[in-house]
């Protein structure tokens, strides 16, 4: 799924076989750390050294930030991993780090465990770094290795705030699902709980800017980055509680509407989009399905050159990953339309095409039938 995350993100390793990516976006919080510490944390805690000393200890602070952020998802992924759910990577970013992963839990002690671990992992580390710094004898390494313990008490701490999806968020669905045995409602409720969290974090925030507090501004956008995420997930439950038990053979388009690859462009404008209204077709010969011509691909012909131009040209040839039968679940294919990023996929049954489903039919349906 070709997220903002995920397009504005560079691989930098693999890691149990995740991929741990970087967002741009989380090189303003290290050049804010690394600018912050070294200009006014180091120099009060160790007067008198040169300014490159701090300099290279606020990088080097920045970078421990980054391995315990990186930490704390890897602890979430490797419960996750052993209840076989797939992680298809873990972004940081700037309000933190997030692990991408495929599913949900299959019962309230997976959740609870999964959750909880991420917490646990930063007090780990909080401990780590704190018998370090009573180890160490130099002022700007005891400064360092203190800075990076609070962090991480901090860390762990703000993340079990009790509404989803932080990890306080998702022991509260824990819990809720395992007393009420609705996951559906345990997500929307919790979801809920992150939503007015986040409304607080707003409001404080825009009063402490009037107020002259700082970090005002700071609080407002972790709020509104919460208030989001609280939302999608609130929708995305609903979403997958509409189609609960739905399969594809509910929602496809029941009379299909083919065309043959020697025609051209014009004739398919006219005979076709402009007819039936539909945004793709699929492209046959004989029997055999070839591929689909949607509208992107008519676009990216000059009009002048329609009326030579044969669909066999610029169809996109047909995967077998864009397959699904109607006895699958339509979540199951709504999945594989985004993840592919394709507006339809055939139904077949014993490799012959009978149907497509695409997305506007499942909102459609959605829209319908959801609450």
């Amino acid at each position: 799924m070709n997220t903002p995350l995920q397009s504005g993100s560079l691989k930098i390793a693999t890691i149990m076989g995740i991929p741990i990516k970087v967002h741009f976006s989380w090189l303003i919080i290290f050049g804010l750390i690394t600018w912050s510490l070294s200009t006014f944390y180091f120099p009060k805690a160790a007067p008198q050294l040169p300014a490159v000393a701090y300099w290279v200890n606020g990088a080097i602070a920045a970078l421990l930030l980054f391995v315990s952020v990186a930490f704390h998802e890897l602890s979430h992924s490797f419960v996750a991993l052993r209840y076989k759910l797939h992680i298809h990577n873990i972004i940081l970013f700037i309000f933190g780090g997030v692990a991408q992963m495929k599913g949900e839990p299959p019962n309230p002690k997976a959740e609870f465990r999964m959750a909880i671990a991420g917490p646990l992992s930063s007090f780990f580390l909080s401990l780590l770094f704190f018998i370090v710094y009573n180890l160490t004898t130099s002022q700007i390494t005891k400064a360092l290795f203190l800075y990076i313990a609070q962090l991480n008490l901090i860390l762990g701490a703000f993340n079990l705030i009790p509404g989803f999806p932080m990890d306080g968020g998702r022991i509260v669905r824990a819990f809720l699902w395992k007393k009420t045995d609705d996951f559906f409602y345990a997500t929307r409720k919790a979801s809920g709980y992150g939503q007015k969290i986040a409304i607080f974090f707003i409001v404080f925030g825009i009063i402490s800017i009037f107020a002259g507090i700082p970090g005002g501004l700071w609080l407002m956008l972790i709020g509104w980055f919460l208030y989001s995420a609280a939302q999608s997930s609130y929708q995305q439950a609903s979403l997958q509680e509409t189609l609960s038990g739905i399969k594809v053979k509910n929602i496809m388009v029941k009379d299909i509407v083919t065309m043959p690859s020697s025609i051209t462009i014009d004739k398919v404008v006219n005979e076709y989009f402009l007819k039936y209204g539909y945004g793709g077709f699929p492209v046959v010969d004989d029997g055999r399905f070839l591929g689909f011509v949607t509208l992107k691909e008519i676009k990216d012909v000059p009009k002048e050159k329609w009326s030579d131009t044969r669909i066999a040209g610029i169809l996109i040839p047909h995967n077998k990953k864009w397959e699904v039968s109607e006895q699958d679940s339509a979540m199951k294919a709504l999945e594989i339309m985004i993840t592919e990023d394709k507006g339809r996929l055939v139904v077949t049954d014993k490799g012959n095409i009978i149907s497509l489903i695409t997305r506007n039919g499942i909102a459609r349906y959605v829209q319908i039938m959801g609450r």
